[in-house]
């Protein structure tokens, strides 16, 4: 790492740096996961009434959507002008629109006060949102990996991928209090804007310690190593030095994406589909799971580097796949066991923890928030996008159609280990293109 050892002890603005995006991260997923706590609500207010509820849910279901589709645009853009300009200031810049996004969306009139005007404007907003959280996510991996020294390099972007699930643990306790605190009608009418409000507050604490934070050493080793006179452009170099990295990183986050968006968000309601459990037990087992998936994510990051991706990544994998198989088993039978079952798949699936350390180093600094912005979204833009549809068909006429998926990206996990497993050693973190 520049001007100091690899081997050199995390110091103390380091931990801040990591605990910093931490705390975003976490308030940015609770940013993104509003509509899909409360879509039918969003819907009723900024559309017309509907008496058929199955509409209303679609509709609600599309505005969550849109933002998986807005994803693309932003780490593309915003990917670029952080290897241009810098990491800190594109990060300033992330939190402000999504700030300022929430903002107007609390504010916003509904369908009833304006017409059709309220919801242009509300999906409007929802893309720009969208494209603002499509480049948080890999510039918080990108920032923490270039502040930490290599052998923490894997812990720390472990840790800010756990942060994503202590943000949707969050968002399961904030909707239960609000939703067992307020009317139907009185949600309708004003309570779906508390959401937004209290979002907005939470991603103003960060800037409070903006002055706190440094540039990436890296960004910053890289600017000052150039002559005078260049001109960067990345996107041009990303696609004719790392188009191998960019299929590689996008594959990497086919398996972190469809892990997120099965086992974290819809494993409820696919399981709701053709198995009857006891709700307040299940909504408990489920919250238990994501639990124990922080713990995952923490722990296949403590054990693995740039030395042993490979081994982990194979045998973390076969481990998911035996335990999505147990897990369905254990549903068709009688379900007694359901929370240490939840607990064993949470844990497993925190496989994902250790993946971010591997795509960082996929890339050269001059590219990498690029081209993880790029792979990052391109892949989930379209996981977000069909899965949830097409496993939800599936689901009604197999049972075990999301166990069938999780397999599949288990076995490219393992694929991916052995690959990784016979790759010779990775470039250093800080080189160049």
């Amino acid at each position: 790492m520049p001007s100091r050892s690899q081997y050199a002890l995390m110091s103390s603005k380091d931990r801040n740096t990591v605990l910093f995006i931490c705390f975003s991260c976490a308030v940015a997923f609770f940013d993104f996961l509003i509509y899909l706590y409360i879509s039918d609500v969003v819907a009723a207010a900024f559309f017309p009434t509907n008496i058929n509820p199955a509409i209303t849910k679609i509709q609600g279901l599309g505005l969550f959507a849109i933002g998986y589709l807005a994803r693309p645009f932003g780490g593309i853009v915003f990917g670029r002008y952080g290897d241009i300009k810098g990491r800190k200031p594109i990060l300033l810049i992330s939190l402000l629109v999504t700030i300022g996004s929430l903002l107007a969306m609390a504010c916003l009139p509904t369908y009833a006060q304006w017409g059709w005007l309220a919801p242009v404007l509300f999906i409007t907003l929802r893309l720009i949102q969208g494209i603002a959280f499509g480049l948080f996510v890999p510039l918080a991996w990108v920032f923490v990996a270039e502040h930490v020294p290599r052998q923490y390099l894997s812990v720390a972007c472990s840790y800010v991928t756990a942060s994503f699930y202590v943000g949707v643990l969050f968002s399961n306790a904030f909707f239960l209090w609000l939703t067992n605190s307020m009317t139907t009608e009185q949600l309708a009418d004003y309570g779906w804007r508390l959401p937004f409000l209290v979002a907005a507050v939470l991603s103003l604490l960060p800037l409070l310690a903006w002055r706190w934070i440094d540039e990436s050493p890296f960004f910053i080793e890289m600017k000052e190593s150039k002559p005078k006179g260049y001109v960067a452009k990345p996107f041009r170099l990303l696609f004719k030095h790392c188009k191998h990295s960019i299929f590689i990183g996008m594959v990497l986050t086919v398996i972190i994406s469809s892990i997120t968006t099965v086992i974290v968000l819809l494993l409820p309601d696919l399981i709701e589909l053709r198995f009857t459990l006891d709700g307040d037990l299940f909504d408990f087992s489920h919250s238990l799971g994501i639990v124990f998936m922080i713990f995952g994510c923490v722990f296949y990051g403590i054990i693995s580097n740039h030395q042993n991706f490979g081994k982990i990544l194979a045998i973390g994998s076969i481990l998911l796949i035996v335990q999505i198989f147990a897990f369905f088993y254990h549903l068709q039978g009688s379900g007694d066991y359901i929370l240490i079952m939840y607990a064993l798949l949470g844990f497993c699936a925190g496989i994902v923890g250790m993946i971010p350390a591997i795509l960082v180093q996929l890339f050269p600094t001059n590219v990498r928030l690029t081209g993880m912005a790029f792979c990052y979204n391109m892949a989930y833009g379209i996981v977000g996008v069909l899965v949830p549809f097409a496993l939800g068909y599936a689901t009604l006429y197999v049972s075990f159609a999301p166990a069938l998926y999780i397999a599949f990206i288990g076995f490219i996990g393992i694929i991916m280990g052995i690959y990784f497993f016979n790759l010779p050693e990775f470039k250093k973190i800080d080189h160049v293109i």
